[in-house]
């Protein structure tokens, strides 16, 4: 399911003993394992530590990151999802909206090109893009792109985004469309060269860098987002805890301005607004994956 395969999505795994909550201590009294599906050092990695430090001051408990990447980011999903208290159900109850970033379209410095679709039109098939993994918002926001601009790109996808940059910077593909934590240091340094973002407005910390609609896309607007979610049938009063705890934090200026500095804004807001994130995205990439293909991977 693209929810499992292509979302910015963090999973609380909360721990079998929620099964009995009749008996169970005052919450957080151990503890608390945040499984991040992708590799360390990406976005949702990133933001997720964040997060998880904030919760840890304003909860009184420990909490802390797992990543378990692989299969298209399903891995730590459904490790996640075996939390479940029924054991079974492989679904997840939303807790939280943390944060919203953009993509950004990078190409190797020595890839000499001023426009992408009319050096692509005049070379189909010849450039390689890399990307977190089949399924995963990059690789979809480039089969956007692909389809709107009418252009032949070969895929080359990798078993997260960081593996995919590093191969990007080193010129063994020519491009990849990645979200803006892990590209900006590069960015500075020129290791990357910035052709355009995909959020609806350019972004502060490159202001310099066109949208996609500015270039000539309107069709490719794409946000990461990042948020938070319990396995399915955690105690509400749990979620409503954790969901009142990551909406303080959010208020923090220091919170605020380490999620700037990774190219991302606070979101918050109830546990409703990730669940209707969620059916929005859902509704978007459907009409892609299904062109696509794609399948989930075991």
């Amino acid at each position: 399911m693209i929810t499992r395969r292509a979302l910015a999505a963090a999973t609380i795994a909360l721990g079998a003993w929620i099964v009995h909550p009749a008996h169970a201590e005052p919450y957080p009294a151990r503890p608390v394992k945040i499984i991040v599906p992708t590799v360390a050092g990406g976005t949702v990695d990133v933001i997720t530590r964040l997060t998880a430090s904030e919760l840890s001051a304003r909860l009184g408990a420990t909490f802390f990151v797992d990543n378990r990447s692989g299969a298209g980011n399903t891995l730590g999903s459904r490790e996640a999802a075996r939390s479940n208290p029924d054991g079974y159900t492989k679904s997840f109850a939303p807790i939280g909206l943390v944060a919203e970033g953009s993509i950004i379209l990078v190409v190797n410095p020595a890839l000499a090109i001023g426009s992408l679709p009319d050096h692509a039109k005049a070379n189909p098939g010849k450039l390689n893009y890399g990307s977190a993994g089949t399924g995963t918002v990059p690789h979809l926001t480039a089969e956007l792109f692909k389809s709107v601009a009418d252009v032949d790109l070969v895929h080359v996808p990798y078993r997260g985004g960081a593996l995919s940059i590093a191969d990007v910077i080193g010129g063994n593909v020519q491009l990849t469309f990645e979200a803006s934590s892990p590209l900006l240091q590069h960015i500075r340094t020129g290791r990357l060269r910035a052709l355009a973002v995909t959020s609806r407005a350019r972004i502060p910390e490159l202001p310099d860098v066109p949208t996609a609609s500015e270039s000539g896309f309107p069709e490719l607007v794409v946000t990461t987002w990042t948020g938070l979610f319990a396995p399915a049938g955690t105690d509400a009063a749990i979620v409503s805890k954790l969901n009142r705890a990551i909406n303080d934090g959010l208020s923090s200026p220091e919170l605020k301005s380490a999620l700037a500095k990774v190219g991302n804004a606070p979101l918050g807001g109830p546990s409703e607004a990730l669940a209707r994130m969620l059916a929005a995205e859902q509704q978007k990439w459907a009409p892609i994956v299904r062109a696509l293909n794609l399948k989930a991977e075991q």
